[in-house]
């Protein structure tokens, strides 16, 4: 499940990315720069992280999983739903 999880942070993050570029080249307003450093940042953090989940057994594991759900929870709390 950390894997959809992480999977879909990663897509979110190339979405706000491609926004941001597109929008500037357009000249309409899109993410600023502090939106997509966000978001760079979720995706590099949750993929290390499930790596690190994928490669562990037991306790381990677990907390590389618990890392990429607050990670993900946290990023959409701060930047989507406040």
């Amino acid at each position: 499940m950390s894997g959809i999880v992480a999977g879909g942070i990663v897509v979110l993050a190339v979405t706000v990315i491609g926004a941001a570029v597109i929008g500037a080249e357009r000249g309409f307003p899109g993410p600023g720069a502090t939106d997509v450093a966000w978001h760079a940042a979720a995706a590099l953090l949750v993929l290390a992280a499930q790596i690190y989940a994928d490669k562990r057994r037991g306790f381990a594991s677990f907390f590389g999983c618990l890392v990429v759900f607050s990670v993900a929870g946290y990023l959409l709390w701060a930047q989507w739903w406040n």
